[in-house]
């Protein structure tokens, strides 16, 4: 089950709603309706998911509907029609009760404008909330400390808003949703304000975080470097509809309409692909346990490769080996593999992203292993192939 559900979702802004929505299934364009209904268009029949521990951005130019979106999801503003599920339970249909207690305990939120009280320290900011939920002082005391702690802002607790930057007053934002310990971050252009180096260091924090948390996030942004930085997902929109929902990779590589790509067309694709979907499978290993320098030559010979991965009983990369190295081991009349191999040769982990690869594997003389995180193979990168993947997909600026 998904941890967010949005299904056919509509809000119209105007005194007489109903009257609209028959106008856009019929396709008729906001500007349109706005100019013969007096009605605006903020949500237009959207519909996505997010599942649990994903981070969703969604993502759209000034006007298309994206702030509007997250909030129908915690009802700051009411759709028009449509359903929203958060656990499977029906967000339009709860009572203002039901909806306070699944805020507070299910959903964390963190806004551009920070919105922290100026004259709370930055303690009584973080720990607000639970003061809401009527949590014991000591207990949410102790909760609001962890969670400034996290965000890198032990030792400030008693400092007021005024006296910390831009990005440090975010992270009492931040550690102020972290401290209900919600299950869902709803994060509305969280770091849009920040000058832009430390909305890159947020970004990264970000990430750190999630590594962590495992927290299911709905990330709202206006930036598309942003968007492709952070999510496993990308929601596009224009005005008020969903124009494309995919990864990362699908928005560049495969754009859904002429906006996508007008849209997309200046982002670094070797920012965006990663060592999994750049990697070729291996065609031959040597196995350090059954193999010796004749087996290892004749699968060399067979695949019209230079050097061979030798893996050990466990499937991890133990070393490479090449032709050379081989024929010095027949001459010496030695099976040993591990006594003529490379040695715990240079390795990638999946997401290793294409911009970082392009400078592991300029000087490499052997192919790339790509592992995964119990450091098994899973495929290779040789240098023609990582290149042809950028080019294929638009980056045709070849510097390594």
């Amino acid at each position: 089950m998904a941890k967010i559900e949005v299904e056919h979702l509509y809000k119209i802004f105007g005194p007489n709603p109903s009257k609209v929505i028959p106008m856009l299934e019929k396709g008729m364009p906001k500007d349109e309706i706005m100019e013969k209904t007096k009605h605006g268009v903020g949500i237009n029949d959207a519909s996505f998911t997010v599942e649990e521990g994903e981070i969703v951005v969604v993502m759209g130019l000034s006007g298309s509907g994206k702030s509007t979106l997250v909030r129908c999801i915690n009802r700051l503003i009411e759709p028009t029609s449509g359903t929203v599920r958060i656990d499977g339970q029906d967000v339009t249909s709860l009572d203002n009760e039901e909806l306070r207690k699944m805020r507070l305990t299910k959903l964390g939120m963190v806004f551009q404008n920070f919105a922290l009280y100026p004259h709370r320290t930055v303690m009584q900011n973080a720990e607000y909330g639970l003061e809401i939920q009527g949590v014991d002082a000591s207990v949410r005391r102790e909760k609001a400390a962890n969670a400034l702690s996290v965000v890198g802002l032990g030792g400030w607790e008693d400092s007021l808003p005024s006296q910390l930057s831009g990005g440090m007053q975010q992270r009492v934002g931040l550690a102020r949703a972290l401290a209900l310990d919600p299950d869902i971050l709803l994060m509305d252009e969280a770091f849009s304000a920040l000058d832009p180096l430390i909305r890159s260091d947020m970004q990264d924090e970000l990430i750190n975080l999630q590594d962590d948390m495992q927290k299911t996030i709905l990330f709202i942004s206006h930036d598309l470097d942003e968007a492709l930085k952070l999510g496993d997902r990308i929601v596009l929109m224009k005005d008020g509809r969903i124009v494309q929902t995919g990864t990362p990779e699908d928005i560049l590589t495969n754009p859904a309409d002429d906006y996508v790509e007008r849209f997309v067309e200046n982002a670094d694709i070797a920012q965006v692909l990663t060592a999994d979907s750049v990697m070729k499978r291996c065609e031959a290993v040597a196995y350090l346990k059954s193999d010796g320098p004749r087996s290892a030559l004749r699968k060399m010979r067979k695949h019209a490769i230079s050097s061979l991965f030798v893996i050990d009983s466990e499937h991890r990369v133990a070393g490479v080996l090449t032709v050379e190295d081989c024929r010095t081991l027949v001459e010496k009349g030695s099976r040993d593999l591990s006594s003529a191999m490379t040695k715990d040769p240079k390795t990638v982990t999946l997401d290793t992203p294409a911009s970082e690869l392009i400078q592991i594997i300029y000087d490499l003389p052997y192919p790339l292993a790509v592992v995964n995180e119990n450091g098994r193979l899973k495929g290779v990168i040789v240098r023609g192939t990582l290149l042809g993947a950028l080019a294929e997909r638009g980056n045709t600026d070849d510097n390594s």
